[in-house]
């Protein structure tokens, strides 16, 4: 059985838990956060607490916080050459106090607190700075049911400004979207097939290869009639830079038509 301390209440903290609490390989020992009354509900299933000095032994602590308290708690842990481990996407494994051995376990997905999530689906970059703990790692990984990749801080640096764009990004899209129909009294929900199938294409083609529309297409009219469309000058000049991109990307010369003469990057093939 692995005892976890958990450091923090936010929507990976409480996702951990839940995930955590429904193994039967994962004892949660107790539960850290400065502000008590995050926590206060769980009061009656585990240990919960908001001071330091109460912190039990466990065989990992796990500090689920914003990344800008991950270097400070590190170093206000008050014990020394146990395993602690960040969640961050973007915070390197050295920012944490040496004191300590140190790990990441990063849970690539997006998580809100009131959304279910299966822990099967969702990989986890896993980073240790000494050798011994990388099986352990791994183990905790598995006992939650998920995949876990060794990822060194770099790689999950350039994961996480990857997901930024196909998440956060892609997302803000979706609100734009909304507004936009909003402004005629349009269901969003008429849009969440597309939304859907265009998230499916992708596990089987490439990004470019499952690249359609009027940008690529080189559809002057339609691009102008759009542009006349959008209200919101914000809006306006986003449209204009995806298309500029989608263009340049696929070979598209305003100019004149021509074939794409792009050349796809690596691994690009479609199936």
């Amino acid at each position: 059985m692995i005892s976890v301390i958990l450091l923090g209440a936010g929507n990976v903290a409480t996702h951990l838990y839940k995930a955590f609490k429904s193994s039967e390989s994962v004892k949660v020992a107790q539960w850290y956060n400065r502000s008590y009354s995050s926590i206060s509900s769980y009061a009656n299933e585990v240990e919960t607490t908001d001071q330091l000095s109460d912190l039990k032994e466990a065989d990992i602590y796990i500090m689920a916080v914003s990344d800008d308290s991950i270097s400070q708690l590190s170093k206000d842990l008050p014990f020394e050459n146990r395993l602690i481990a960040h969640t961050s996407g973007s915070v390197s494994i050295h920012d944490m106090d040496k004191k300590n051995q140190r790990a990441v376990f990063y849970l690539l997905q997006t998580f809100s607190k009131e959304a279910e999530l299966n822990f099967s689906e969702i990989p986890i970059c896993i980073e240790v700075t000494e050798k011994l703990n990388l099986q352990f790692m791994k183990d905790l990984a598995a006992a939650v049911d998920c995949k876990p990749y060794k990822i060194n801080t770099e790689q999950r640096q350039t994961l996480h400004l990857s997901a930024v764009f196909v998440n956060n990004f892609t997302n803000q899209l979706y609100r734009i979207a909304h507004e936009i129909s909003d402004t005629k009294s349009i269901n969003f929900d008429i849009l969440k097939p597309l939304i859907l199938e265009t998230a499916k294409k992708v596990q089987d083609m490439s990004p470019y290869m499952a690249q359609t529309g009027p940008a690529k297409r080189n559809d002057k009219k339609t691009i102008k009639r759009h542009l006349k469309q959008i209200e919101s000058e914000e809006h306006k000049a986003i449209y204009e830079l995806l298309t500029t991109s989608i263009k340049k990307t696929h070979g598209v010369t305003t100019h004149r038509k021509t074939k794409s003469i792009h050349k796809k990057p690596k691994n690009e093939t479609g199936h």
